[in-house]
């Protein structure tokens, strides 16, 4: 009845990033020390395939590759380090994207409606709660344990971005990381200069509400429509077929905390006529309710395991209307309340 764990949800092959997100590992890898041919060769890649920034690895030897760096150059914030030199032009289609948008807040929207273009098994989202807004990132796949130089190092990449648009002196309000505090976390704080939070229920970087209206300094809406439809052309959609459920589900998640999505809006989103993408839910065994309604199971316990969220607020982050409604459907799918079950998870954490 309390089940507390994150799910993963995989209906295809191994989770896979574009090798974009490698740019410079071969030559930062060297410059702390280390060797970049027997690092990656380890992990199970090589230096041709990360240097071609359109082809693609799986997210599990990219997670390795990270952590292997940081036990042969004995760095262990190797991957927070890599991420403050990481310009957003070297993330490829998806930072070029970024820099193209209009505001901070339209950066972060189209980043994290075409991410699963970029990485798969993965969520970037923005969660806007009161004053203050977060840019949550997190790996669904759970058979990836070993994850905290990714987290660290992605984490740092959106604060590069962030500053793009908002100076070099720009502080975010709090920077949270699933992984345990280590030892030489000092150095997270004087980086992002801000608190720096360890053991929290996802990965994320807190502004406030209003920076989200930050203009970008390169916003260009031609280019912006352009560098959409090449990264939907040629990003993980066509190099590794991604399932077109785990598709519809990204979709949903990033317009959820706006309004509850509906079929056509979806459709549009993904470029399908809605009788086409009917039939084929229906051929894989799913209706579009069943699949908002899986989204709205897991983002309500994701959202309930983080205290910062009020449950006032929940229930509008998950496209209800109103507080009752929400409330009645978390009953039928859990046969607790809210309250009951965020209650659970602060007492089950105090006993461990």
């Amino acid at each position: 009845m309390y089940d507390s764990r994150p799910t993963s949800r995989s209906y295809g092959g191994p989770a896979c990033i574009l090798s974009a997100a490698a740019t410079g590992l071969a030559a930062f890898i060297a410059r702390e020390g280390g060797d970049a041919d027997h690092i990656l060769g380890v992990a199970g890649t090589d230096l041709t395939s990360i240097e071609r920034p359109m082809t693609s690895m799986t997210l599990g030897v990219y997670c390795r590759a990270l952590e292997q760096a940081a036990l042969e150059t004995g760095n262990e914030n190797f991957g927070l380090r890599y991420g403050q030199q990481f310009q957003p032009s070297e993330l490829g289609l998806l930072g070029y994207l970024a820099m193209a948008s209009s505001t901070v807040g339209e950066a972060l929207r189209n980043m994290g409606s075409l991410f699963h273009h970029h990485q798969q098994s993965s969520q970037l989202r923005v969660v806007a709660t009161g004053e203050f807004a977060r840019v949550e990132y997190q790996i669904a796949d759970l058979a990836i344990s070993s994850r905290r130089q990714d987290a660290e190092f992605s984490i740092s990449m959106f604060f590069n971005i962030l500053r793009h648009a908002m100076g070099s002196n720009w502080r975010p309000r709090e920077i949270h990381f699933e992984h345990v505090q280590p030892a030489a976390w000092t150095e997270h704080q004087d980086q992002f200069g801000a608190p720096v939070y360890f053991s929290q229920p996802t990965n994320a970087l807190v502004l406030t509400r209003a920076e989200l209206d930050a203009p970008m300094p390169n916003g260009d809406a031609r280019l912006l429509a352009l560098l959409q439809y090449n990264l939907q052309q040629l990003g993980l959609a066509t190099i590794q077929a991604e399932s077109l459920i785990a598709r519809v589900q990204a979709a949903i998640r990033q317009r959820l905390n706006d309004h509850e999505p509906t079929l056509d809006e979806i459709c549009q989103s993904l470029g399908m006529a809605t009788w086409k993408l009917q039939r084929r839910l229906r051929t894989a065994g799913y209706t579009y309710q069943q699949l908002l309604l899986e989204e709205r199971k897991e983002l309500s316990l994701d959202y309930l395991r983080d205290p910062a969220i009020q449950i006032s607020e929940l229930s509008f982050l998950l496209g209800y209307s109103e507080i009752s409604a929400f409330s009645r459907a978390f009953h039928r799918w859990h046969g607790v309340s809210p309250t009951e079950w965020r209650r659970h998870q602060v007492s089950s954490r105090v006993l461990a």
